[in-house]
């Protein structure tokens, strides 16, 4: 099966977007599959705002109906709501073509940090619900966010579980690290709706480590300078702290899953978390980790969990069955994507800026 891909978030970037498709597409290739991803890569790109690290891609419904017709694709699937997750939408509408698309980000929720303007976060939630109606089946990452959006009228929703490399993450990899313990560790992206301060600001004995960088790192080391910032730290030497660290403290509020906690689980290691969504549908309280409402004592209780347990209950998330459903949820395109002409837009693809 030939497999097209569209999606706003690819690298450099460094989030669950990106992993999750590139676990995905290297395991649908492992299975004899043609993955094609249609990305901000090799285009024309202006920051986004509020997040100018992040690229978005200028490309219109026209010139990438063209580069979707040039592959004929047996199935395709919209991964992004941003500008070329829009173009797809609007070539595959106007073809009259099925897809499939993904709720990966609570962005509604994340503009209404940004810019608490009245009206915001209705009108936002509007939109992506529009975006997604068109879509044959919406893949969603748990359950608590499937119902989540059933409540705010999305429809055709199918969960979409996680996976973790087992080979990468595991006891095993468990070092000595020169800080005072307990290590509270915390990984992924330094930004206001990661809700790092609550982790950060808690009385508790041990080190804060932080790995991972972001818009707010700068502001957070001068906050709170008793904690340990190491930027980000990848493939080995991510799975060496993960491993090491006697406790992975998840203080976000908005995400839609966390692999870092499925990559500290396997790793032995328990998770800290609020009891909301997404930390509910990952972590078994009182066995891979503790949920509650005041983090401090999530953490003190984490820590007192048998790590042999932990990574055990860990083992049956796997990219392979997240690569089962993907495939299950595809919609075949039924016959040639014949030209559209017609489809014009001003935003032809370029050379990257």
């Amino acid at each position: 099966m030939r497999i097209a891909i569209v999606t706003d978030a690819w690298s450099p970037q460094v989030n669950g977007v990106v992993r999750t498709l590139r676990a995905v597409s290297a395991e649908l290739e492992r299975r004899g599959h043609v993955v094609h991803v249609l990305s901000p890569e090799g285009r024309r790109t202006v920051p986004m705002p509020y997040y100018p690290e992040i690229r978005l891609a200028l490309t219109g419904a026209g010139a990438l109906g063209r580069e979707i017709e040039a592959l004929a694709p047996d199935a395709i699937y919209i991964a992004t709501e941003g500008p070329l997750g829009w173009a797809a939408r609007s070539f595959c509408r106007r073809a009259n073509i099925p897809f499939t698309s993904g709720f990966h980000t609570r962005f509604a929720d994340y503009l209404a940090l940004r810019l608490p303007i009245p009206g915001l976060v209705p009108a936002s939630w509007s939109i992506l619900r529009d975006f997604h109606k068109a879509s044959r089946c919406v893949l969603v990452p748990t359950r608590s966010i499937a119902q989540d959006l059933e409540r705010r009228g999305f429809g055709n929703l199918k969960i979409w579980t996680r996976g973790v490399d087992h080979m990468l993450f595991q006891p095993g990899k468990r070092a000595r690290l020169d800080y005072p313990r307990p290590i509270m560790l915390h990984a992924g992206r330094l930004a206001p709706e990661k809700n790092i301060e609550a982790f950060l600001k808690l009385d508790l004995p041990g080190t804060k480590l932080i790995v991972g960088d972001g818009p707010q790192r700068r502001e957070l080391e001068r906050r709170f300078p008793d904690a340990v910032f190491l930027g980000f730290r990848f493939d080995r030497e991510l799975a060496r702290f993960m491993a090491s660290a006697d406790v992975f403290v998840f203080p976000s509020l908005t995400d839609t899953f966390g692999l870092v906690m499925l990559e500290a689980m396997a790793s032995g290691t328990p998770v800290a978390a609020f009891d909301v969504p997404s930390p509910v549908d990952v972590v078994k309280d009182g066995v891979t980790g503790a949920l509650d409402k005041h983090l401090k004592l999530a953490i003190l209780r984490a820590l007192t969990l048998d790590r042999d347990n932990v990574h055990e209950a860990a083992r049956g998330f796997t990219w392979e069955h997240t690569a089962d459903i993907f495939e299950d949820s595809l919609r075949p395109v039924s016959g040639p994507i014949t030209p559209q002409a017609e489809i014009t837009t001003s935003l032809a693809p370029s050379r990257s800026s």
